[in-house]
């Protein structure tokens, strides 16, 4: 699966017939890289050519009469009966095992193969020529770029990134629940900010208060080296009671969920997999800790994984937070994922696939029915996706109505803007940079009553219908300013921002200031190193009130 190939067509000297042979080029970590490294220099070569080049040693006395690049890729999707599963954990094991002998999907060629062999390998892979392979006029495997990345040259790399620490957590040595609980809920904002002394430090000091009853938490991926797992062994070791939701369906992280499964039970911890035939794909933390005055619980709610490596590299939120109706309802969702109890109805958490579809569209047309030129709505959702049908017939008919729509889509998205008497109040904008965008937030004017929910859904089929998903509203007028803060940025930025056009595809803004700009993700760093240097000087809200008009008197001239 995703090996590359080579189809060498050869014959015997002096005679007529072809004969074909597959090479698989032998690539090896760590022994036979993708790209050959020639001296010491920084001239590299594809292994592939290297081979095609040095046939005549694998078939000497051949006549070699040519040799081209393929590669096939197997299903990953494999549809299985959980139900009928005595053992979940095994059944994943065996479908891994299986995905190896897979059928096969898609055939990737070189663009200018011989028709003849593209069609031979196409029928001896029993595929539909026409709809399953595919020519490819650049490299294949473009991910193993990635090693020429890396290579040492700091005048062609961004800058070193390192996050900061979170200014409500980096002058306060004290027990971050003390923090939390005094202070207020805290958002958190990966990479810019640190995710090891906020999301590892809650857990590692979950682990170690010997005030700290049990920890709940959902696991979707998670590092090789993870201390996310390490403190959760940690906790149990400590007496605590410890229960994990692993997903073992979580796509080519099945066998590194089963061995921290595995090695999870060992340590005594209680681990289930979820709601048959759903994936749990929330990201969610839940401590129960006997305070002062009582039982209270503490929780953290993120949109990105809790991955030590991809927090680095991700653009993510997540809130820490002691709200009490939250608490309510992330204990039931619980007592819902890892027991036999039916979905509960929430306080305040939206959920897929029970309650999260049936509120955005009655949000979306609540908007619309709030409409009016004294008081006009708006929608603004920053996502990865945008693919469900029922959604995106809602935001077709607030932007007729006139409500203004605002969409950040790093991926796939189905509206189209500008379309006359359609959506002409509607703009979709996509944002790149060296980090990738991911996080989600849904905002709604609301006639003032502002609503503003983060958490890990997209806006699509999959995630609002057959995953479980935790989308939370964030209340704190200083939270919702950092939100604001990152949606009128992000809206109003000309560089590395992309434009959907009306025909679906994309523009770049171009940037016609004189002054040197930054991008939004540029921005940000410098916010989160700002608000370091001000917290020293307590001069942190002073700063973000700034901020906030700044951004948002750019966004009204825009």
């Amino acid at each position: 699966n995703l090996a590359l190939n080579l189809l060498v067509s050869l014959r015997y000297p002096g005679g007529s017939a072809n004969h074909y042979a597959r090479v698989k080029v032998p690539m090896v970590k760590g022994i036979a890289p993708r790209f050959l490294n020639i001296d010491d220099s920084n001239i590299y070569v594809k292994l592939e050519d290297v081979v095609s080049n040095n046939l005549d040693l694998l078939f000497p006395g051949m006549e070699i009469t040519s040799c081209e690049l393929f590669r096939a890729t197997r299903n990953a999707v494999v549809e299985m009966e959980e139900e009928e599963a005595d053992d979940l954990l095994a059944m994943i094991e065996t479908e891994l095992r299986d995905r190896h002998f897979a059928p096969i999907v898609r055939l990737q060629v070189e663009q200018d193969m011989n028709p003849t062999h593209r069609g031979m390998l196409a029928a001896e892979l029993g595929l539909d020529e026409a709809a399953d392979v595919f020519g490819v006029e650049s490299m294949m495997a473009m991910r193993d770029l990635f090693t020429i990345a890396g290579l040492d040259f700091p005048e062609l790399h961004d800058p070193p990134h390192k996050p900061v620490e979170h200014t409500r957590l980096v002058h306060d040595s004290r027990n971050i629940f003390h923090i939390i609980r005094d202070r207020g809920a805290l958002l958190l904002q990966h990479p810019y900010e640190s995710f090891t002394t906020s999301v590892e430090r809650f857990l590692r000091t979950a682990s170690e208060d010997p005030k700290v009853l049990a920890i709940k938490m959902t696991l979707y991926r998670t590092s090789e080296d993870s201390a996310i797992v390490e403190s959760l062994v940690n906790a149990s070791r400590n007496g605590k009671q410890v229960a994990v939701l692993v997903e073992l369906k979580a796509r080519f992280d099945e066998a590194a969920n089963i061995r921290w499964a595995r090695r999870m039970e060992q340590a005594g911890i209680h681990v289930t997999y979820g709601v048959i035939g759903l994936k749990t794909h929330s990201k969610v933390i839940l401590v129960v800790r006997k305070d002062y005055n009582g039982l209270r619980r503490y929780a953290h709610i993120g949109t990105g994984n809790y991955h030590a490596g991809t927090a680095h590299l991700y653009c993510d939120l997540g809130m820490l937070t002691c709200d009490e109706e939250i608490a309510k309802d992330l204990t039931e969702l619980f007592n819902y994922l890892t027991g036999y109890s039916p979905p509960p109805r929430y306080r305040k958490i939206l959920t897929s696939p029970y309650t999260l579809k049936k509120a955005l569209i009655e949000k979306i047309d609540r908007e619309i029915k709030n409409h009016s030129k004294a008081a006009p709505g708006l929608i603004q959702f920053k996502m990865n996706a945008l693919e469900d049908v029922d959604i995106t017939r809602a935001l077709y008919r607030a932007s007729r109505a006139g409500v203004k729509v605002d969409l950040i889509v790093r991926d796939t998205c189905r509206l189209r803007p500008g379309l006359p008497g359609l959506t002409e109040s509607t703009q979709v904008i996509g944002v790149t940079g060296r980090f990738l965008e991911h996080a989600r937030i849904y905002y709604f004017r609301n006639k003032g009553n502002e609503e503003y929910f983060i958490g890990s859904a997209d806006l699509m089929k999959r995630n609002l219908e057959s995953r479980v998903e935790v989308v939370t509203p964030v209340e704190d007028a200083k939270l919702r300013q950092e939100l604001r803060l990152i949606i009128d940025v992000q809206l109003s930025s000309r560089k590395h921002v992309w434009e959907m056009q009306s025909d679906g595809s994309y523009i770049e803004r171009k940037d016609t200031s004189s002054k040197k700009t930054l991008s939004p993700q540029e921005t940000f760093i410098q916010l989160a190193q700002k608000r370091m240097a001000a917290a020293s000087k307590h001069q942190q809200a002073k700063l973000r009130q700034k901020l906030l008009n700044h951004f948002h008197n750019r966004l009204k001239n825009n």
